[in-house]
């Protein structure tokens, strides 16, 4: 095991998919704290200094979109990627919605590992 990049928080109601990228993230060398929901991430963001927040879009409650709005006002730095299976049905709308709102990356859902990774390691080298 590598020595801990970065504090990583992923939120997405799927809890198989928030413990597959936890397991890669971890793999990867970070420290990854997982939330439910868009309410249950801000409280986490708010107590705990993340380096990256990884968000769904589509959730209940407090969705990615309003959460990616409450980072970047209360949190101008924060860097965020958005992802969303709205790709899969041909709605690439709430990405380039969440990229004009403030996140860094969007991945479309279905993503690999790999790119997560890579969508991680290029935000913590400063790029997005």
């Amino acid at each position: 095991m590598t020595e801990t990049q970065a504090t990583i928080l992923v939120i997405d109601d799927d809890p198989a998919l928030r413990e597959l990228l936890r397991k890669t993230l971890e793999h990867d060398g970070h420290r990854v704290i997982t939330a439910a929901d868009g309410a249950e991430g801000l409280d986490v963001y708010r107590s705990v200094a993340c380096d990256i927040v990884v968000t769904d879009l589509f959730m209940p409650g407090k969705d990615g979109i309003e959460t990616i709005q409450e980072l970047r006002m209360e949190f101008p730095e924060a860097r965020i990627i958005a992802m969303s299976g709205g790709a899969s049905t041909g709605d690439m709308g709430s990405l380039m919605d969440a990229r004009l709102l403030g996140a860094d990356l969007a991945l479309p859902k279905p993503f690999t590992m790999a790119s997560m990774s890579r969508a991680v390691e290029s935000l913590l080298d400063g790029g997005a």
